[in-house]
């Protein structure tokens, strides 16, 4: 019995189970559409479909360098138990061995190249995983990499040649710790710099002590607002997390390097968190025996 592309859609609706697997069912039970669900089912996809429309808000970063590529990538899953277990980071570093292996420029093509191995997991797992995002660098600069808290924060950084490998790490270390969003002040864009200075117009306003000030007063006030900005969010004006009384910049200076570029990755931020009501929870599994 031959299938076309519409069957392979409808047995995904039907099981939730990815294009390429559907296709392999219908193929091994010759187009019949039944025998392919019970194909899904006995191989688990099924159940692992199931699963995957959980919400998976907890998760873990890895991040690595070899030679002149550096990844870093955030998977999750449902449970802070499961992203502390061998098996779970066993994926997650096959998620990020395989985008530092291979030519991969969106997220879409990560998941569906790891589809197979991610339903795997979850069948092993017991839980929903989502591979959510990546960054790669390629370089002929310095690169390096860190993860803080077990994987709840990931860290690419690249430098100009020059810098020594602890003073990179240190970098890294920075970035973790006190979440620049920017390398340098000119990065910032203008929307951001201009809502800054209208909050700090409206502090000003609102208050009677400083309503009054003289024009250049204000002016200066707000040029110190910018600058506190930049100092607190630009990793170049940062003061170094070792040595406060110097800056990143002056750091790296003094080796002839400075920050070309970083990522940084905080594990969940962003993601719907799943909620939490035991109450609810048994309700919904009484009135589901009743059915």
């Amino acid at each position: 019995m031959s299938f076309t592309a519409q069957d392979v859609k409808t047995l995904r609706e039907r099981t939730g189970c990815g294009m390429m697997d559907c296709k392999k069912a219908l193929v091994e039970t010759d187009g019949d559409m039944e025998k392919a669900v019970d194909f899904l089912r006995e191989k688990g996809m099924a159940t692992a479909a199931k699963k995957a429309s959980r919400i998976a808000s907890e998760g873990a970063c890895y991040a690595t360098v070899k030679g002149n590529v550096a990844v870093v990538v955030e998977v999750n899953c449902e449970s802070d138990f499961v992203s502390k277990g061998d098996m779970f980071m066993g994926f997650v570093k096959e998620v990020a061995e395989y985008v530092m292996n291979n030519d991969v420029k969106t997220i879409e093509e990560v998941v569906a190249a790891m589809q197979a191995k991610t339903t795997e997991a979850i069948q092993k797992i017991g839980e929903n995983i989502k591979i959510r995002r990546f960054e790669k660098y390629v370089s002929d600069q310095a690169l390096d990499s860190y993860i803080h808290m077990g994987g709840k924060i990931g860290v690419l950084v690249e430098c100009a040649n020059g810098v020594s490998a602890e003073t990179i790490h240190d970098v890294a270390l920075q970035i973790a710790a006190y979440k620049p969003l920017y390398v340098n002040p000119e990065d910032v864009p203008a929307e951001v710099i201009a809502k800054e200075k209208e909050i700090l117009l409206a502090q000003i306003k609102n208050d009677p002590k400083l309503a009054n000030k003289p024009e250049n007063i204000i002016e200066k006030m707000v040029d110190g607002r910018v600058n506190k900005y930049y100092e607190e969010n630009c990793v170049m004006k940062q003061a170094f997390v070792k040595e406060p009384s110097t800056t990143v910049e002056k750091l790296l200076a003094a080796c002839g390097s400075k920050v070309l570029r970083f990522t940084r990755f905080e594990m969940g931020e962003g993601l719907q968190k799943k909620s939490e009501n035991l109450a609810d929870e048994v309700a919904a599994q009484v009135e589901a025996m009743k059915k």
